[in-house]
């Protein structure tokens, strides 16, 4: 065996010795040295994320363990969007990880979260669906003791079996499809799958219905998202809003690759319609859910699921165009949903409210969490210039580019939900600058150091990413210099 296969895994190896430089300071450091466990895991990890924005950026496409795993900088990329969510939940975090109640579990709650990263990682990266489903589970299970991480709690307890069973169920289903792909294929290679199947017939469309519900479940794409506002209430805010973005961001680019380039040919007679009713249903119920939210956290949740469906629209396009506009709309939904959980989290850590009727007349008390909290939302609803506007002007863009007529009454109805999802986003804005009560809910308070360094990370996001070109442009770019192993453009 050829040992030096693993230096192409750099990325994964790097975060492995970090949860075993995490792991080691947790178990032998004195009593007094766990709270430097939450600096010591921030810094060694935005040194990680530093390393790979060094990396040189014109590597070569690699492979390794005959093909199972490939890397390349399209990949490169969107682990280093990961790595700086990730990196703002630990800042976020911080605060909450040296509770009283969090003395005893702080070396756990780093360990799983980045174990869960680790199995994102693979699921990038895999080019046999063997590999992509160990990188699946691993990202999967440890969220579930994440999500029960407050014990103290009935919410947490619950939101953890629904989101186990629900985990199970989906796995099942998923590789329920897989074994008729493999019937069909002989081989669990991605390109061979899509080289091997001439024409599958109705079975074909049972192994991609299957796949495709799967890989929906992590998306929360409607029908398979049930279990998401009960888990994002019951869990902890901090693995709530790593639940939302970076587990959201990994399974979106992993359902990109799976779609495109193993079921990409039959794109027109399988699952264009699949897609078409998924992108819809999950647009209009996640808009229509929210109007109805009172709790923010279960707002953010249905927020998420219309978010995932604009997410798909990256799908349809089956392009490097398509692909860029992907990577950078998770890049842009990252600052916005973070800065809105950060806003959550530091008023939950003084109040242990977090109700929409809490923010009333916020901004009296606390003018620069109310203005946080409003950048978040018209980010959120694409409201220029801030980067949520580009990045769904650049999707949009993207999902017409082949100017079918099918593909504008898609993008209409998008955007007709778009002024829905403005109506919602607004009514949190009109809380807290316009709802005049005799006493706001909240009063004065400073946020945690922690929490002001997310927030500031996340409002200079917002502003600039979307102001700033080149960042689209070469994620655009990226995609085009190496397609083969990233895509294959639909058959006509």
């Amino acid at each position: 065996m050829d040992y030096s296969q693993f230096l192409v895994m750099y990325q994964e190896i790097g975060l492995l010795v970090l949860i075993l430089f995490v792991f080691l300071f947790d178990t032998f450091s004195s009593k007094e040295a766990p709270r430097g466990l939450s600096m010591f895991t921030i810094v060694l990890f935005g040194l990680l994320t530093l390393a790979g924005f060094v990396a040189p950026c014109d590597k070569a496409v690699a492979s390794a363990f005959g093909g199972m795993y490939v890397t390349s900088p399209t990949m490169t990329a969107i682990k280093n969007v990961l790595n700086i969510g990730v990196l703002i939940v630990l800042i976020q975090a911080k605060g909450w990880a040296h509770s009283e109640f969090m003395r005893v579990r702080r070396g756990e709650f780093y360990e799983l979260l980045l174990i869960t990263l680790f199995g994102m990682y693979l699921m990038i990266s895999a080019r046999h669906f063997l590999l992509f489903i160990i990188g699946l589970e691993t990202a999967s299970l440890p969220l579930a003791a994440l999500v029960a991480f407050d014990k103290n709690r009935y919410e947490s307890h619950e939101a953890a079996v629904k989101y186990m069973l629900t985990a199970v169920f989906s796995s099942a289903i998923f590789m329920m499809g897989l074994s008729f792909v493999y019937a069909l294929a002989g081989t669990l290679y991605f390109n061979d799958i899509a080289a091997s199947i001439i024409d599958g017939g109705a079975m074909l469309v049972v192994a991609v219905a299957f796949v495709i519900a799967g890989m929906g479940f992590k998306l929360s794409l409607v029908p398979f998202h049930l279990w998401t506002a009960d888990v994002y209430q019951g869990a902890p805010t901090a693995i709530t809003s790593y639940l939302s973005v970076i587990s959201k961001g990994a399974a979106a680019f992993a359902f990109f690759v799976i779609m495109v380039q193993v079921f990409g040919p039959f794109y027109h007679h399988i699952w264009e319609w699949m897609l078409y009713a998924l992108i819809i249903l999950t647009i209009t119920v996640g808009n229509l859910f929210a109007l109805r939210q009172k709790n923010l956290k279960r707002f953010l949740a249905f927020s998420s699921i219309s978010q995932a469906g604009y997410i798909m629209l990256g799908v349809i396009a089956g392009s490097a165009q398509g692909l860029g506009s992907l990577i950078f709309y998770i890049l842009v939904y990252i600052f916005s949903n973070l800065a809105a959980f950060g806003v959550i989290q530091s008023i939950e850590s003084k109040t242990g409210r977090v109700d929409m009727d809490s923010y009333n007349n916020l901004y009296s008390t606390n003018p620069k969490l109310a203005f946080t909290m409003m950048l978040a939302m018209f980010s959120l609803a694409g409201i220029p210039p801030f980067a949520g506007f580009f990045s769904k002007f650049f999707i949009f863009s993207t999902a017409v580019a082949s100017g079918s007529v099918a593909l504008y009454i898609l993008v209409l109805i998008a955007l007709i939900n778009t002024i829905i999802s403005l109506y919602y986003y607004l009514l949190v804005v009109k809380a807290m600058f316009i709802n005049n009560q005799e006493e706001c809910a909240v009063a004065p308070f400073t946020s945690s150091v922690s929490d002001r360094v997310g927030m500031w990370i996340c409002v200079a996001g917002i502003i600039l990413v979307g102001l700033v070109s080149c960042i689209y442009n070469g994620l655009v770019n990226t995609s085009v210099h190496n397609p083969e192993y990233i895509f294959t453009i639909f058959a006509n």
